[in-house]
């Protein structure tokens, strides 16, 4: 028996609205980019010239062109898997065929999340610093960190009610980009000229050490591995629709200010803020609201885009099993207690760290750029699996490859100024999720599988004795086995050697998360008849385990179709419409002392035991009641882990 429950079509529908709820989601981290892009370009120690400034907006142009447009929204967005996006869900599609990508998968993670710790930071700090104009003597870090708090701390009530006027927030905001740019374009209209991309060539070649200068121009793009992460959530035309404006809106700002720049050359400061002197004295104030209220929502969307990652991460077992909320009905919000205040420690440390956004710069970018990087050689691998033309992934690999690798050369001298922070937290990131993988694989090494066929006369005589205490009516195992034909060593050992277990019935439960993200289907499989039962559930990675209730749920169409009886098999109980009760062992592994491994592995295994220790148990990973659950102790080394060459003695 089969059922399937899959979930299609999860993305926003392309229309006015669903345009107005990606404005909200997708561009908040790229679309605050021109509250710190020229301003640090500009505190560069380069001549405030008509060619240098044209030479920097045209890089911003067509960085913004070739990178995210063509290489996001054109292509990247195409390899979607059953609609969703992101480097997880890019490493599902490829895993089966490639097994090495998962340390691709783990390094981009990893610099993704660690980049997301600096974007809540400077953004905030970028558009509070916009005070300073109307008050010199401002404190910026404590008002910094009252909004980061509170924004912080209301995650946990979920964001759904005041999401809704993100979209709007946002349209705001990028018309305030649009209007701004005009009004200072006519100015100076040769801003225009840096459309051509000859500026952009001229700058690299002609100023010595330019080359650097595309570690700020990278900022106006570190958004656009958000377009590909949040692909399940809008879908591909709002995204694609919804860029044509944004992008619009960006490079009208970006021209703007630079056409400030030129006309005010000569009042350039090291402190000077070209996106803040586009405004009129009496915008300022709404000016600066506006942005903080952009640089809030940017800030929300990057919380909420680690909270998937990590929720994808555990269901691709990249990342121990923690506690993850579901705060309101709408669909794919969650909320991870931990993961929010570890973000809200960092973000603080960032904060107090740095104090100043000018300080931050130095910190952003590095690690996003080695995201892209993995990404590139991630996109290689599927345009190689879908059979593209050789040619088309040479050019696409060899064009992004150094783009992508001049960019890291560029960021690469950030490191000392700040990125190493990044790069510290990725790397800790990486260590985690490599210990976690390869320690389950360790463990895993050591399951013995034995033939079920085997044991099936054993299993019914003892169900069948009396004189054997019952267990419990429904005894209930958690199985690895991935074929149906076979069963854990350890599970034959709990039923009929360590305290024989006698039952009315027998289940085995077997999870495999599968590439498609959002499947949910179940199979029955009757190996006993009346006696031993196998349910095999068959989820997506972004589905919620719960698999009690699932199960729970499963055994109820079962009863109702007459496959099993749920009524309690005592006549006491039984008359009285009792239902029958379940019991589930989970056989805990951890005891590794009687295993002998080498140095690497040793290292490997006590971080992930010590992980494992403070993860979530089975029972509440799994969503089982604590009072219907046996934890049994078992070494590691009884299947099979250790080798003994005894001699009898004479």
């Amino acid at each position: 028996m089969t059922a399937s429950a899959e979930n299609k079509g999860h993305g926003v529908k392309f229309g006015v609205a669903g345009l107005l709820v990606t404005l909200g989601i997708v561009f908040g981290d790229i679309g605050t980019s021109p509250l710190y892009v020229m301003k640090a370009i500009i505190r560069e120690d380069f001549p405030i010239e008509t060619d240098f400034i044209l030479g920097v907006l045209s890089c911003v142009i067509w960085t913004l062109t070739i990178q995210t447009t063509l290489k996001y929204v054109v292509i990247t967005l195409r390899a979607d898997n059953k609609g969703e996006g992101g480097i997880f869900s890019l490493f599902a599609l490829l895993r089966k065929s490639r097994k090495w990508v998962y340390i691709l998968a783990i390094i981009g993670g990893s610099t993704l999340l660690a980049d997301g710790i600096i974007t809540p930071s400077i953004t905030v700090v970028s558009s509070i610093e916009g005070l300073k104009l109307i008050n010199p003597a401002i404190q910026v870090v404590p008002i910094v960190i009252i909004i980061l708090t509170v924004l912080f701390t209301i995650q946990q009530f979920g964001t759904d009610y005041i999401g809704k006027f993100f979209g709007p927030i946002m349209v705001l905001w990028f018309l305030m980009l649009g209007i701004l740019g005009i009004t200072e374009i006519h100015e100076q209209i040769a801003v225009l000229k840096a459309f051509n991309p000859y500026y952009a060539i001229h700058l690299l070649a002609e100023y010595p050490g330019s080359i650097l200068l595309l570690g700020a121009v990278f900022l106006c793009t570190t958004g656009a591995e958000a377009l590909y992460t949040d692909l399940g959530h809008c879908g591909i035309k709002n995204i694609r629709v919804s860029w044509i404006f944004v992008k619009t809106m960006l490079i009208l700002n970006y021209l703007g200010q630079g056409a400030w720049i030129l006309s005010h050359s000569h009042e350039i400061s090291n402190l000077t803020n070209p996106f803040y002197a586009l405004m009129p004295g009496w915008f300022l104030p709404a000016g600066i609201g506006i942005a903080t209220a952009a640089a809030i929502i940017a800030s929300q969307a990057l919380i909420s885009g680690s909270y998937t990652l990590i929720s994808e991460a555990i269901s691709l077992n990249f990342w121990p099993r923690i506690k993850i909320k579901y705060p309101t009905f709408q669909k794919g919000q969650m909320y991870i207690s931990s993961i929010n205040w570890l973000l809200w420690a960092s973000c603080m440390l960032v904060v107090v760290l740095f104090k100043e956004s000018d300080n931050m710069e130095a910190a952003y970018g590095l690690s996003i750029t080695i995201t892209m990087m993995i990404t590139t050689f991630l996109m290689v691998s599927y345009l190689s699996m879908k059979r593209v033309h050789i040619v088309i992934i040479a050019i696409f690999f060899s064009m992004y490859i150094v783009i992508e690798g001049a960019f890291l050369y560029a960021n690469l001298f950030k490191f000392s100024h700040g990125g190493w922070f990044t790069i510290l937290v990725a790397g800790i990131l990486i260590i985690i999720m490599l210990s976690w993988y390869h320690g389950r694989k360790i463990t895993n090494r050591y399951l013995r599988f034995l033939p079920v066929a085997q044991y099936i006369d054993s299993i019914k005589d003892l169900r069948n004795d009396s004189s054997v205490p019952k267990t419990s009516s429904n005894l209930v195992y958690l199985t690895k086995a991935n074929r149906a034909s076979d069963v854990e060593a350890k599970i034959i050992l709990s039923v009929l050697h360590k305290q024989p277990k006698r039952a009315d019935h027998y289940w085995l439960i077997h999870v495999d998360i599968v590439d498609e993200p959002r499947t949910q289907e179940y199979k029955v499989r009757h190996i006993i008849p009346g006696i031993l039962t196998r349910v095999d559930f068959f989820l997506g990675f972004k589905v919620e385990r719960r698999i009690h209730a699932m199960f729970k749920h499963i055994t109820n169409e079962m009863g109702k179709k007459g496959d099993i009886d749920l009524f309690s098999g005592y006549p006491s109980l039984r008359k009285h419409n009792v239902l029958t009760d379940f019991k589930f062992i989970i056989i805990d592994r951890l005891n590794i002392s009687d295993v002998e491994f080498k140095f690497l592995e040793r290292v490997i295994i006590n971080i992930y035991l010590f992980l494992a220790r403070n993860s979530l148990t089975d029972t509440k990973a799994l969503g089982f009641d604590s009072s219907s659950v046996v934890i049994e102790q078992m070494p590691l080394g009884f299947e099979g882990g250790l080798t003994f060459r005894l001699i009898e003695r004479n």
